[in-house]
């Protein structure tokens, strides 16, 4: 049986007022803490190893999280799905919950909820 391919999307936020939700451009997700307790309601959180340099990796249903330990607030993160029918309902309702976006990055396709 093949393996599926490793498939890695940015979370953005939400466009800037009046702008496209197809526009790479985004407001904040969020202060670091508040990201953090964000996907801790979706089951996406730490599995208590320490951080490696300046990001840290969250574990989810069929995914890991990355975000960036040197900026706050968090402007992306980025989200490596390694088992799409697990993950995909997750960060579906993610996006729809706080109006966050989802890019692909080989793609460069931008989806909204």
């Amino acid at each position: 049986m093949a393996r599926s391919k490793r498939r890695q999307f940015v979370l953005l936020g939400p466009p800037p007022a009046g702008g496209s939700p197809q526009a790479p451009e985004a407001t904040p997700l969020g202060s670091l803490r508040s990201v953090r307790e964000t996907l801790a309601a979706f089951n996406t959180s730490s599995d208590g190893s320490p951080s490696e340099g300046a990001t840290e990796r969250l574990y989810g249903p069929g995914m890991s999280v990355e975000l960036s330990l040197g900026t706050d607030p968090v402007m992306q993160a980025i989200a490596s799905v390694n088992d799409e029918p697990t993950a995909w309902p997750v960060l579906s309702r993610l996006c729809q919950t706080h109006h966050w976006r989802l890019m692909d990055i080989e793609s460069g396709r931008i989806m909204s909820w």
